[in-house]
């Protein structure tokens, strides 16, 4: 199920090419996930547990999935019944996650975006009421939620589901309502990812396929995105970067195991804020101006977009003097690209294209 890229839009200047150096390899990547693994319940170290895989084969070869299904979610044990027919999404990864595996239908509300839907996605977005108007631009209120009758909520952070947001998990798995989590969201150190790898996000989709009964929608796009990151040529040049996701006065970036660090690994960019163990962090200029980073990756969201990050580099008297500033050195990721998800591929194609121009 490929899809085709757009690279972004220049901004002020084009990237200026950096003389080659040291060449740098695509990193290697895990085990392959199969999904009788990615559906089998798994104990908090990461092994296997000793329940039988909740998937089956029919004759014809087709993997179904074997209802009810428990899934241990962010440590949370998950039960559901059936095929969820009524989802409400939180964050922009979770619908577009359906949307790819052709579960658009399903989305009855949806909450938080990140920006627009994927160009790839808009046609299986498009007449969606749902995704056309959100419950709220941020964390909808559990009683919104609870009158969309939904029997899942697909979150992308585990702080979605509290008592003061969409309702804490325990409360809504009373009410008949199962939750999960995007697994690349996982706080507890037992649950997260770190650091997290391509295989954990195609992981994802393989469950997620599992829990809806969509095996081979699943396998179809996790394929197509093997194929697509393979094609991804990672950058020789030895470049150091950093991603610049938010802030003004202190800077919020990109750290050393979440999706950024993820992204910048296949592009063969170091990241200078690598130390940072977690998945973004504050950071500051001074160690910005001290690491001068050959690139900066720029987060472009409506709220704080690239143009308004460039501005706030060039006029600060200290930043302006970065090696990247002044000579434009900048790459461009859309907000609702920098979370793990069906775009982490395409993220990393479209700054491999970015660092080739």
């Amino acid at each position: 199920m490929p899809h085709p890229r757009r690279r972004p839009a220049d901004l002020r200047r084009s990237f200026v090419p950096l003389a080659p150096s040291t060449a740098r390899a695509l990193p290697v990547l895990g085990l392959v996930v199969t999904l009788g693994v990615a559906l089998a319940a798994c104990s908090p170290d990461g092994s296997a547990s000793d329940e039988p895989s909740p998937s089956a084969t029919t004759a014809g070869g087709a993997a179904t999935t074997g209802y009810p299904l428990t899934l241990d979610n962010c440590g949370v044990e998950v039960t559901v019944d059936a095929a969820p027919e009524r989802v409400v999404t939180i964050k922009s990864s979770t619908t577009e996650m359906l949307l790819a595996l052709g579960l658009g239908d399903r989305v009855v509300g949806t909450a938080y975006p990140d920006g627009p839907v994927a160009e790839w996605l808009a046609d299986a977005a498009e007449g969606n009421e749902a995704i056309a108007s959100p419950l709220s631009d941020k964390v909808p209120g559990s009683e919104a939620v609870l009158e969309l009758e939904p029997d899942l909520v697909y979150a992308g952070w585990e702080s979605n589901l509290t008592a003061e947001g969409a309702g804490d998990r325990e409360t809504l798995g009373t009410m008949g309502v199962a939750t999960y989590v995007s697994p690349s969201a996982c706080k507890d150190p037992a649950y997260q990812p770190a650091p997290l790898t391509y295989e954990d996000v195609f992981a994802e989709i393989l469950e997620v396929g599992g829990v809806f009964d969509v095996q081979g929608a699943a396998q179809e796009l996790v394929d197509a995105q093997r194929a697509e990151l393979a094609d991804v040529e990672a950058d020789t040049r030895g470049l150091t970067a950093l991603w610049y996701s938010s802030g003004s006065d202190i800077p919020y970036v990109g750290g050393g195991i979440g999706s950024p660090q993820m992204v910048m690994e296949a592009v063969g960019l170091e990241n200078v804020a690598a130390g940072i163990d977690d998945t973004w962090g504050p950071y500051s200029w001074e160690n910005a101006i001290e690491t001068d980073p050959d690139v900066l990756v720029l987060v472009d969201s409506a709220w704080n977009s690239a143009e308004n990050k460039i501005e706030v580099l060039e006029e600060n008297p200290a930043t302006a003097n970065l090696t990247a500033v002044r000579e434009g050195r900048y790459l461009v990721v859309p907000f609702p690209a920098t979370e793990a998800g069906v775009r982490s591929v395409s993220a990393a194609a479209d700054l491999a294209d970015q660092l080739g121009s």
